[in-house]
């Protein structure tokens, strides 16, 4: 055996030389053709990042191995893009070069904008949280806001607030509770008179605290005097009405205002589909009022109607332009997560050159009953309500079950998917609804799954692959929103894609 592998390695090297003064490859019988190379997405913002594939082409036992380079910026091994920081539109063209026969390369194209060339672009990152927040934030998509006192120049920069297309309204986290904002802004009041207050439940508990009002900056767009809400612990005054906690969804994590840790941001910015964060829903004064707004008087807090101007407004509705909607821009990330990603949240709706719907395929969603804002999501043959929300840190669908994903994680990770055969390659499809059902043609969406206590291994902060239970719901958060562009169209707010409320992607 020794003598075999002898004289296997002494062919070898011949051959090998043979090539070398040849110009030729290693194996006479093979050949590379052609390579092509394209990347996803195909514009990105200033710093940005993009996965580029190359698909290597030829004859015999021909090599797809490459090797990756750019014209600006850099590329990793593996084809990830990081576009460089620029002040002006930049192409950048990604060349994929035959390891086999180097005279053979594809090349693609990523076009780089800069993120402030137009006010209506916000720089977002997904990275590890804001200061003294005292672990990894995961999945977290953050931009930075000015708040002022209204019609005052007393403003405060607040970074790391969550951008949540799930829910409607800017709420902010004081320095009571841990959080920047140390304004002192105007508390706004009921029809009677008296402070007005809200309860906002979430999928993992609830927040609570008074509404006050701010003049809100974002990139060039502002919104003046709009009611918000300041996230209060459960210690301050006034204190959480049990109507409100008793809205804690089972296993939820309570009052998320208690600190910093708790709520995970200095705030989040709702620029979802709605107008206001409760609508009509609580303006009506028949029957009791929802506990959603509360009326505060010396003897405590109760559920109150409140009317439209005093409810939260999505901000994104009261901009003076670009007030239709956002598209939200992230780079693909490839599977094992990403440190940090940055990319950008966009005001509007195929108002500037920046915000066309493009390919996108638009998915209407009906505005009021049980299934307001909801898509319809098929899986394995059978349809689920679904939603799309940034603000959710997961793709979260179904139970184990169901899904066929092999296994949940044990220990402290049982809220998070952990398939033994990781990635765990799945298929669903998409479609939007009325209020009478499904409409349009069901689009196929792909996603993998990995397991959570892999991906938390290491010290990245942006995946595309995490995911978890979610009993008889498809909520595609932000693990979807890479390498897409996400729309999101607010309610009877017209654009290309028609009237709102709608997602396209």
């Amino acid at each position: 055996m020794i003598r075999k592998l002898g004289l296997l390695f002494a062919i070898a090297s011949i051959i090998g030389m043979a090539a070398c003064g040849s110009g030729g490859t290693n194996n006479p019988t093979s050949a590379v053709t052609s390579v092509s190379v394209s990347c996803s997405p195909t514009t990105v913002p200033s710093g940005g990042t993009s996965q580029c594939s190359a698909t290597v082409s030829g004859t015999g036992n021909f090599s797809t191995a490459v090797a990756w380079s750019a014209s600006a910026g850099s590329i990793s091994s593996t084809g990830l893009l990081t576009a460089p920081m620029v002040t002006t539109t930049l192409v950048d063209t990604v060349t994929a070069t035959s390891t086999q026969n180097t005279s053979v390369a594809g090349t693609a194209n990523v076009t780089v904008n800069p993120t402030s060339s137009s006010s209506n672009v916000a720089p977002i990152t997904v990275d590890a949280g804001p200061a003294g927040l005292g672990y990894i934030a995961t999945n977290v998509a953050f931009v930075t806001i000015t708040v002022c006192v209204p019609g005052t120049s007393n403003c405060q920069n607040i970074d790391h607030v969550t951008v949540d297309t799930g829910s409607s309204g800017l709420r902010l986290l004081p320095t009571s509770s841990g959080g920047e904002l140390s304004l002192s802004l105007p508390q706004e009041n009921d029809s009677n008179g008296n402070p007005l207050a809200e309860c906002l439940v979430f999928l993992d508990g609830y927040i609570w605290g008074p509404v006050q009002t701010a003049d809100v900056t974002i990139a060039g767009e502002s919104a003046s005097n709009i009611p918000v809400q300041l996230i209060i612990p459960s210690t301050s005054s006034p204190g959480v009405p049990q109507s409100c906690s008793d809205q804690n969804p089972s296993g939820g994590n309570g009052n998320e205002g208690n600190s910093l840790s708790d709520f995970g941001a200095n705030g989040i910015i709702g620029v979802g589909l709605f107008q206001q964060d409760c609508g009509p829903g609580c303006t009506n004064l028949n029957g009791s009022p929802p506990p959603v707004y509360y009326e505060c008087t010396s003897s405590g807090c109760n559920p109150t109607f409140a009317t439209l101007a005093q409810q939260l407004p999505n901000p994104v509705s009261t901009f003076a332009a670009d007030n239709n909607g956002v598209l939200i821009q992230l780079p693909a990330v490839p599977d094992g997560g990403s440190s940090t990603v940055n990319g950008s949240l966009i005001f509007g709706i195929g108002t500037q050159a920046n915000n066309g719907l493009g390919s996108a395929t638009v998915y209407p969603v009906p505005d009021s009953g049980s299934n307001a804002g909801d898509i319809v999501t098929t899986f394995n043959g059978t349809q689920y309500q679904g939603f799309v929300d940034s603000g959710s840190n997961g793709l979260f669908f179904l139970d184990s079950s169901v899904a066929g994903v092999p296994a949940t994680c044990t220990g402290d990770l049982t809220s998070w998917y952990c398939p033994t055969t990781s990635p765990d390659n799945l298929m669903a499809s998409n479609q939007g609804q009325s209020t009478s059902g499904p409409v349009g043609t069901p689009v196929q969406t792909n996603f993998s799954i990995e397991s959570a206590q892999t991906l938390f291994s290491g010290s990245n902060t942006a995946f595309s692959t995490l995911g978890g239970p979610l009993s008889d719901t498809f909520d595609w958060g932000l693990s979807f929103f890479y390498g897409r562009n996400m729309f999101t169209a607010i309610e009877n707010m017209s654009s290309p894609g028609g009237t709102g409320p709608y997602f396209a992607f």
